[in-house]
């Protein structure tokens, strides 16, 4: 039987993350993960501002495109747009950001393994064995980041109480989008699926157009993306690369570790409500998780976690309850003086929650706390 100090399960964003971080510390590193790289994950593929300052490394080699302004749609008519100084997202592919991360922490001195995949998971007092590739594998530690069907969280009966979205998208070639249109331009439909939104993400040679909502619009999914497409001037059948997922989101409090097993990023549920993005939080998690286990304290980790992430998930979900509630009245608040000062702040990571704002953004955003109660 092969033995670690740590079992990484899931070579993703938080996976790779919370290997580099340990490997770099010399720990033994064992990351598995159950395809074969380069894979594809559905994702909208952006990271924000606030997800580029916890990085565990640089990611310049696989951004493909710079957004610095948003336009935000409401059904498909008004519309406004903000921004055109700052980046606010960098845009990259999950193919080419999972290969490029995982591929680091192999440098870091991590044992990366893909196509191999973890079976009979059982977690003891004093570590945890499992089956990876075939082979017997025992560590003191496994950290779960194998995503929102993991089967760390099912082995340990952890993540019953998410909340499950879901998300469905494709690419559009330059050849059928207009350039020029969506250049430097992440455009937002509001009010168009329940529970979220629709989008449409530039990227090298293509777009990304998906939509995501509450679990119960699975059936409409289809519906809903060939909706998003048509306001596009594109046909649904145009679309390739389509992909659907699952959008875990975690109520506050809900626990992402029980003895020796830690979570990170989708597996513990770490996908931001209102956004359905889950790269800031996945990357937080790393970074706790790692730091829980260098320091030898795994019962802090639910603890700093919360504190880093519970206060701005609980405006997340605030927001995600207005925009149910009127999707109208969150997008003229969005119009006012001063309101997209705040969500620009947000996504850097300078404001840390709305509460924050001042002057003119202050009575909008007011107004929307209100809507949310």
């Amino acid at each position: 039987m092969e033995r670690f100090d740590v079992l990484v399960v899931g070579a993703g964003p938080a996976g790779s993350a919370t290997a580099i971080h340990l490997a770099r510390a010399g720990v033994r590193v064992l990351l598995a993960e159950k395809a074969r790289f380069p894979r594809d994950k559905p994702c909208g593929g952006g990271l924000t501002g606030r997800a580029l300052r916890v990085l565990p490394c640089p990611v310049d080699p696989v951004v493909e495109h710079v957004v610095d302004r948003f336009e935000l749609r409401l059904r498909y008519g008004a519309r406004f747009e903000r921004g055109g100084g700052e980046p606010m997202i960098v845009m990259t592919q999950r193919r080419r950001l999972d290969a490029f991360l995982a591929e680091q922490a192999a440098a870091a001195g991590a044992d990366l393994r893909d196509d191999a995949r973890v079976e009979d998971l059982v977690a003891h007092d004093d570590g945890v064995e499992a089956t990876v590739g075939g082979h017997r594998v025992r560590a003191d530690v496994v950290v779960g980041a194998d995503g929102a069907n993991g089967v760390v969280a099912r082995a340990v009966g952890l993540g019953e109480d998410l909340v499950r979205g879901v998300a469905l998208e494709g690419n559009a070639g330059w050849d059928i989008l207009e350039p020029e249109r969506y250049r430097g331009r992440a455009v937002v439909e509001l009010g168009v699926v329940p529970g979220g939104y629709g989008w449409v993400f530039p990227k090298g040679d293509h777009a990304n157009l998906g939509v995501g909502g509450w679990g119960r619009e699975g059936p409409r999914r289809c519906a809903n993306l060939d909706g998003l497409a048509e306001a596009h001037a594109v046909s649904g059948g145009a679309l390739t690369d389509g992909k659907g997922h699952r959008l875990p989101m975690r109520p506050v409090g809900a626990p992402p570790s029980v003895g020796r097993v830690l979570l990170v990023g989708d597996a513990a549920g770490l996908v931001d409500p209102l956004s359905g993005d889950g790269m800031y939080e996945a990357f937080v998690s790393a970074e706790l998780a790692a730091s829980a286990i260098l320091g030898g304290r795994l019962d802090d980790y639910p603890l700093r976690l919360a504190e880093r992430l519970d206060h701005h998930a609980a405006a997340s979900w605030a927001a995600k309850k207005a925009m149910d509630r009127s999707a109208s009245a969150c997008f003229w608040a969005a119009r006012c003086p001063g309101v997209f000062g705040v969500v620009a702040g947000l996504l850097a990571g300078e404001v840390r929650h709305p509460n924050e704002a001042r002057g003119l953004a202050r009575p909008p955003l007011k107004l929307l706390a209100r809507l949310a109660r």
